[in-house]
């Protein structure tokens, strides 16, 4: 599994010592976006979401969406000891901000009976002073999950915990298939290459692969058809590139969502350096309403590489074979 340590080497050495970026970028007065040959802005490039910010508020901060530069201080100095390069397991995701915030003095991967490789071999987290990317409901929280929802989780749950009877028994990730669109997870191969061309965009995620998104802003296709990551329709709006996908596969997975799932995405490049990504997600299947996010793209130098995940599908090979193994004890009377 290749994960992005920057050539990052050096960065890593002073990790979580960026400097703070503002809450939203707005588009200076000065700066102009540069243009492609059909005159709409030029998106291309290689976008990085490796935001601190948590998906959502932790219930501790209430109705507070951005912190004091005070605050956003001192979570960075603790981050900066807890978090250090030479030692603790490595920090994915929310984990790098939940774990500060409680002022935790430890920090174990959730990965208790092997642990996870160390903090030297992630990539350097952004600051800023919001408290959610969620921006819609106003809590900075996503809405609740519906009983179905719920009940389908369970079944996944369940099928996880049981020896394995066959690969579907295990997650699109841990098959190397999929791991869902969108992808909000940040600070582990979270970068996206933008190409565009006067009738198409495509969206290279280095975890994921290609979403190559016509811009007709036509029909999507036939209710009948439905795909992993969806059908996506795009448009531009002003300056402003809109894809709506829908049409999503039943074994699709983001979040827990459904095959019900549409997305209203708007990338909107609001300097050199920043993509501002907003998407809303709509799933009345999963969710009791629908909810928004935005996250700042930061344009990264590094190239976006391949993410071979367990390459010819050893990993699957063992887990399959353990749990055969593991009937074979239990059976023999040497298992609960």
């Amino acid at each position: 599994m290749i994960i992005r340590f920057c050539v990052l080497v050096c960065a890593a050495l002073v990790a979580f010592g960026a400097s703070a970026v503002p809450l939203a970028v707005a588009q200076s007065g000065s700066w102009v976006a540069p243009r492609t040959s059909d005159g709409h802005p030029d998106l291309q490039g290689v976008w990085a979401n490796n935001n601190v910010t948590p998906l959502q508020r932790p219930e501790v901060l209430a109705d507070r969406e951005t912190l004091t530069a005070e605050e956003m201080a001192a979570l960075q100095a603790r981050a900066g000891e807890l978090f250090n390069a030479d030692s603790g397991d490595a920090a994915f995701g929310d984990s790098v901000f939940s774990a500060v915030l409680a002022e935790a003095e430890t920090f174990s991967s959730r990965d208790t009976a092997t642990g996870n490789y160390n903090q030297f071999w992630m990539v350097e987290r952004e600051w800023n002073n919001r408290t959610s990317l969620v921006v819609d409901p106003p809590n900075g929280r996503i809405p609740t999950r519906t009983q179905g929802a719920d009940a389908v989780l369970a079944a996944r749950a369940s099928a996880r915990g049981r020896h394995a009877q066959g690969p579907e028994d295990r997650s699109l990730g841990e098959r190397c298939i999929s791991w869902g669109v969108p992808r909000l997870g940040a600070g582990y191969n979270s970068y996206t290459q933008v190409f565009q061309t006067g009738d198409h965009v495509v969206l290279y995620m280095e975890m994921g692969g290609a979403r190559v998104i016509p811009l007709n802003g036509g029909a999507h296709v036939d209710g009948s058809i439905r795909q992993l990551h969806g059908d996506s329709r795009g448009r531009w709006e002003g300056d402003t590139l809109v894809v709506e996908t829908a049409n999503y596969s039943p074994t699709s997975y983001f979040m827990g969502s459904s095959d019900g799932l549409e997305l209203l995405e708007r990338f909107t490049r609001v300097s050199e350096d920043v993509l501002q990504y907003e998407v809303t997600v709509t799933d009345p299947k999963t969710w009791s309403a629908p909810w928004s996010a935005m996250i700042p793209l930061r344009r990264s130098a590094d190239p976006v590489f391949e993410y071979a995940c367990h390459e010819g599908n050893v990993g699957m090979e063992g887990i399959m074979a353990g749990a055969r193994a593991l009937e074979r004890t239990e059976a023999d009377g040497g298992g609960q």
